[in-house]
Formats: structure tokens, sequence, C-alpha cells
């Protein structure tokens, strides 16, 4: 390696050189974007130092149940998003700084105004199996996120999908309309790219990814052994990880004390000072686009009413909420998903807690009795407090909140998603287009608060289309207006991600594109005694 990729690898780690521009000149150096991408993750996760290649590196993480599953359109929590980060590969990710990185896909090529985007495919890529990666497995996996039974997370955003080809070894996709956002929701987790796109067997576990599944216990634990094959060799430093799914707070933090494990998700925020004080822990509290929600299917009874909307909205305290819930650890939300963490946000006006207004506007709804809500720990870390705190601010407004506290086991499967109010999370996503196409377009299979607004819509395609960042920044805080006055979404607090750390655990480094470096954590970091 030449001293001036060193030097230049330093310049970038302060900060006073882009990770563009740092990839660009090392290129210019002869260097491949991997290599001196490896090197730059290296050099601002751990003072320079070299990964150390080996051991058992062992995570507790929350949100696994019995009934996950290994088909990556169906990841829907935090255990399953980190097997998938564990033995798959997509064609571009997004970095910490909110670049494009180049995966499976080494080169992204778009059209002129967007519209046809080409991705020259990786050669000498193996999956797991011994098969070679060719263009047609992306498409066949697209195709399967695309095709009239999926159940796929990522529908929504592959709604713009006109057409998708094979040209040599490239993989080309024709939009109904350009898209300069594309290379952002093809990093989606639940497009691993698998093998005839996992048609034959989506739960196989078999991907492109630094490790291979050797042992799966949905709910209880999965076991990874490195995948000697794998094309990138800056990720996949331990030679076994082991997720072990402790979905009881106490247990997982005494987990982490203990030395079972080496690192937690979800430190629950009312511990977080206490954990930071263990001998040989370091918590990190990395604030991002994660946010905690209470969620209304917009087309159910009672919920379908809009005045009965809007009395719980205002029936919300967010202040106390934050408070009493984070303990300093978030922000307070304004019933969009959208905050300043994102490119092209706009503020507005902030809701608060009113019990004038919840009031009135639940009479005028003209709903009598109690309203079920239904929550677990599972949802999100204090979700059952939360629960009762909007309990306790509802009956200020003379609203009647019935809290069912679920089983954390099937939380996802039974409850999210299918119950017509309850306690969630989102981790957000690296744009607007992508947050929103996941979760508020009409036709996204995670439309979780089943809003179904044409205008929104229509707003959405505009915003595709429209390349001047000051029209779409215009446009994306009218759908932002739109869903704070009239979706089915109460968000009262952006959360950071908080984790426990072992001092025994090398390469950490802040993303904020989501919780354990993104999911990311066992694969990009190390035990620096293997």
């Amino acid at each position: 390696m030449s001293d001036k990729l060193k030097h230049l690898s330093k310049l970038a780690v302060s900060g006073k050189l882009s990770r563009r521009d740092f990839l660009g000149r090392a290129s210019a150096l002869g260097f491949g974007a991997v290599f001196a991408g490896g090197l730059l993750q290296r050099a601002a996760a751990d003072g320079h130092a070299a990964p150390v290649k080996g051991g058992t590196l062992k995570v507790g993480i929350q949100g696994g149940a019995s009934t996950d599953s290994l088909d990556p359109a169906l990841a829907a929590n935090d255990t399953a998003i980190m097997n998938l980060r564990l033995f798959g590969d997509v064609l571009v990710e997004v970095d910490a700084n909110g670049e494009i990185e180049n995966r499976l896909a080494e080169e992204v090529e778009a059209s002129a105004d967007a519209s046809v985007w080409t991705f020259k495919i990786r050669k000498g890529v193996q999956f797991h199996n011994g098969a070679e990666l060719t263009p047609r497995d992306v498409m066949r996996t697209m195709e399967r996120h695309t095709n009239e039974d999926t159940k796929s997370g990522a529908l929504g955003i592959l709604r713009g999908i006109k057409g998708m080809a094979v040209d040599g070894d490239k993989f080309v996709v024709m939009l109904d309309q350009p898209n300069a956002d594309l290379p952002y929701l093809i990093s989606d987790y639940h497009l691993v790219i698998q093998p005839d796109g996992g048609f034959d067997d989506p739960g196989a576990g078999v991907g492109t990814g630094p490790y291979r599944m050797v042992s799966n216990e949905a709910g209880v634990r999965h076991v990874y052994e490195k995948f000697d094959g794998h094309w990138d060799e800056s990720r996949g430093h331990a030679a076994t990880v082991e997720l072990i799914v402790i979905n009881d707070d106490t247990a997982r933090v005494a987990a982490l004390q203990s030395g079972q494990v080496h690192m937690i998700n979800r430190v629950p925020p009312k511990v977080a000072s206490l954990v930071g004080r263990m001998p040989s822990v370091e918590v990190k509290s990395i604030a991002g686009k994660g946010h905690y929600v209470f969620i209304m299917h917009a087309n159910t009874a009672p919920f379908d009413n809009a005045d009965l909307r809007l009395a719980l909205k205002y029936a919300m305290n967010r202040e106390e909420m934050v408070e009493k819930i984070l303990f300093g650890n978030g922000t307070i939300g304004n019933d969009t998903p959208i905050n300043a963490a994102y490119p092209l946000y706009t503020e507005m006006e902030q809701r608060s807690y009113d019990p004038e207004k919840a009031a009135f506007h639940f009479k005028a709804s003209g709903h009598d009795g109690p309203v079920l809500l239904r929550t677990s720990e599972n949802s999100f870390p204090g979700a059952v407090d939360a629960s009762q705190l909007f309990q306790q601010s509802a009956a200020a407004a003379g609203i009647t909140l019935e809290i069912k506290r679920e089983p954390n086991d099937g939380y996802w499967s039974e409850v999210w998603n299918k119950q017509p109010f309850c306690t969630s999370y989102w981790g957000g996503r690296p744009t607007q287009d992508s947050m929103f196409s996941t979760a508020y377009l009409s036709t996204a299979d995670w439309n979780d608060t089943r809003f179904f607004n044409e205008q929104f819509d229509q707003m959405l395609f505009a915003a595709r289309a429209e390349l001047d960042n000051a029209k779409r920044t215009a446009i994306y805080a009218d759908m932002g207006t739109i869903l704070h006055n009239e979706g089915g979404l109460i968000l009262p607090m952006f959360n950071n991600f908080i984790e426990g750390v072992s001092d025994k655990v090398g390469g950490w480094a802040e993303d904020s594109n989501g919780g354990m470096m993104n999911s990311y954590a066992p694969i990009k970091t190390w035990l620096t005694e293997a």
C-alpha cells in the first residue's frame, strides 16, 4: 500500500476529504473501490488498526421470533435483517455518509433523464452453493419481489419498474418515469440477490455474503461460519458469528455484562447510563432516522374516521414521551416519518399536546367507548410504558385507551400490519422516496397505516421525476403535511440507536442509517483478541 493512499485515508477520516473524493483519488492511484473502501472503514473505526481475524463473535439481538423466515422478502425485524446482512449481498449499499457504495454491482449508470439504469454485475462472485453469480440471478431476484404473488416488503419501492433485461454482464432497469433515487431504493435490505432469484427455496439462507449459515433456530439462535469464497476481504473478520435472540431487556443487558455476548442492540434508554458504567462496556447512542410509532389502520373502523385519528394525535404528549421513554436519547416527532436527518427536509409547525382539541375531535368522531391499543416490548424499547403514558394523556381529553399487552413472540407476524392499532418502530430509509414508497404508497405491501391517498401517490411519482432538488423538496414538504393531517401515523419520537459493545470489539463505527451499524456490525467489526 502506498504512503499516498495512507495519507488520503487520514484526510478522509479527519473530514478534510469526502469519501467520494477519496475513492476517486484511490482509483487514480490504481486501487479498487472495494480495497480502498475497506481501508477507509478500518481507519475510521479503529484508529487505523488492522482487523484481527478469527474467533467467535456473539451478538445478543432483540426482535427475533419463532415465526421468522430467512426469506429476504419477509424480513421485518432486527434479527431477520441482520441474518440477511450475514449471508447476503445487495447490488448497492448506502454508506454511513449517505452515499451509494457499489457492492454486487461494480458500476451503476443512468440515462440522461434517469429513466433507464444499468448495473454492471461483478464477476467471479460465488453463492454459498458453489454457483457463480450472474446478471440473470439479479433479474430473477427483482422479478420475485415484484410478481403478483409477492409479500415482499420491497414491493412498494419497485412499483415504478416498467421492464428489466439482461445485457451481457449488465442488468438493466427501465422505469415508468425518471427516478434519480433508484440506487437508494435498490439498496433495500430485502433485495438480497439469491440463486435464480430464490424462486426454488427463498428461505434457504443461500446468498453471496461473507458468512454461510450452519444453524438456524428461529427465535433462538443463528450460527454462521466464514465463507472462504466471499469476494470482499474487507468484511467478515470473525471465524464464526452467533446471533442469540434475547428479547427480554434485562436478560440482554445481563448477557453483555457477563460476557456471554460481545454486543447487544436496543439498550433500554432508561438504563443506558447505567450500562455505560459497566466495566469493559461502552454504550453507543447514535441519532438517525429511526422512529417509535403508534399506527392506526386508516381504512378500518373506528380509525377510518378522520376526527378520531386527529383526536388521538392531539391526545399524545410528545414532550413527556421523549423525556420519560427516551431519557435524552432521541428527539420529538411530528406525525411524519421524515426528520432533519433527511437531505431534503423542510420543518413544519409542531403538533402539541392539546386535550381540548383532542376532546373536540373525539366528540366530532361520534365514537363511543374505549379504543383498543395493542403493544409489546418487542415493538420498541419502553413500548408498554409509552402506551401507559398515552393512556394517561388521552384520559385528560376524555378518551379511554384500553391497552392489550401482546406476547413478544409472534408480534411481527400476528399483530403488526394486521391489527388496526398497535405500537411499532421503523429504522428509517435513506431517502424520502424510499421511506414513503415502503410504508405510505397506496400499493406498498408494508403500508402499515393503510393510508390510501391518490394525491399523495401522484406527488410521490412527480417527485421521483423531478431532478430539481428545490422543487423536490417542496413536493416532499407538501407530502409530509398530508401525512401529518390525514394519515394514520402517530409519531411521538425519533429514537437514537442505542447499543452496548464490549471493549473486546474493534472496528465499531457510527452509522445513522440503522441500529448496529445498520445491521452490519458483526460483518465489519472484529474481536481484538480472537
